[in-house]
């Protein structure tokens, strides 16, 4: 079956759908995105991600496009359309398409709404995590305002590149003070030896991640300790455990940083335990087949 995209308005062809060479988005990464889960039929939290979503517009003054209840239709078809029964979906909202210009057009054009769904394989994760992952470190070289979801993301490519090339699964950026900040496309978490969970506060210097978010709720369930406060890459790597958090990783445990082990080297208790436990606290919508576009028709393409 061949896969269907969302592009303003329009269900096409994977292969056949595209925006203007002036959409801002290609120009000059002028526009935010999302990825939901999707899991067991069910987009898994939405209205975190629509949350998220507006706020990252908010902040770069880009137009909510549509209602949260419109956007949750479109998504729901866009999912049922390519029958993904776990997976993910993309969202990407840009500015709009525009005479190339360093500044806002004005008047305001439409912006550009992109949606895109693909299957995953849960044995794979589930295989990963009970093998758990490496990562590297890498200087921070990211501009300031990375708690706005946004599609500039060159810095994370090369990042995950040189994970890649150096036999790991995620890099991890480290600032000028030796602590880390986050992963390439994870939050970044330790447990310390006392066995208390430890994670970056989520201000403007890492993004508020919605497996994050979760992880933490779950964690109180759990009765476990959380303390929201920088860590150091030494500190990691004498940590009990450690693991990343994202919508297409859940929580994933980290059995080296730098080729230097966590704890025995293995996925730890803790780690496997909040994944085990993660979509108990999740908000599920299931996806049905008979969801009807109602986009609305400014937005037709």
């Amino acid at each position: 079956m061949s896969r269907i995209a969302y592009v303003n308005g329009r269900y096409l062809p994977h292969s056949a759908a595209a925006v203007h060479i002036e959409d801002r988005g290609f120009q000059f990464a002028d526009a935010v995105y999302e990825v939901c889960e999707i899991r067991d039929g069910a987009l898994v939290d939405p209205t975190l991600h629509f949350e998220r979503l507006e706020r990252s517009l908010r902040e770069l003054a880009i137009a909510v496009p549509t209602s949260r209840s419109a956007m949750l239709v479109v998504m729901r078809r866009v999912a049922a359309l390519n029958r993904v029964h776990d997976g993910s979906l993309y969202i990407q909202v840009s500015r709009g398409q525009a005479r190339r210009d360093h500044v806002f057009p004005s008047p305001a054009v439409p912006p550009t709404v992109v949606m895109t769904a693909k299957p995953v394989a849960r044995a794979k994760g589930e295989a990963l995590a009970e093998q758990g992952i490496k990562v590297i470190t890498v200087p921070e070289n990211r501009w300031s305002r990375v708690d706005i979801k946004s599609v500039s993301l060159l810095p994370n490519c090369l990042a995950k590149q040189a994970a890649k090339e150096a036999g790991a699964r995620e890099a991890w950026f480290v600032d000028a003070n030796g602590c880390v900040t986050e992963g390439g496309s994870t939050n970044a978490w330790i447990v310390t030896r006392d066995g208390v969970l430890v994670t970056r506060p989520a201000e403007y210097g890492i993004l508020r991640g919605i497996t994050r978010t979760v992880t933490l709720k779950v964690a109180a369930k759990l009765g476990l300790k959380v303390e929201e406060r920088a860590f150091s890459v030494e500190e990691a790597k004498h940590a009990r455990e450690a693991f990343v958090t994202a919508a297409t990783t859940l929580v994933m445990p980290v059995v080296a940083v730098d080729d230097a082990p966590i704890g025995n080297g293995a996925p730890g208790t803790t780690a496997l335990a909040l994944r085990h436990a993660f979509h108990d606290s999740t908000e599920m919508v299931p996806v049905h087949t008979a969801a009807r576009h109602l986009w609305p028709r400014s937005h037709a393409g």
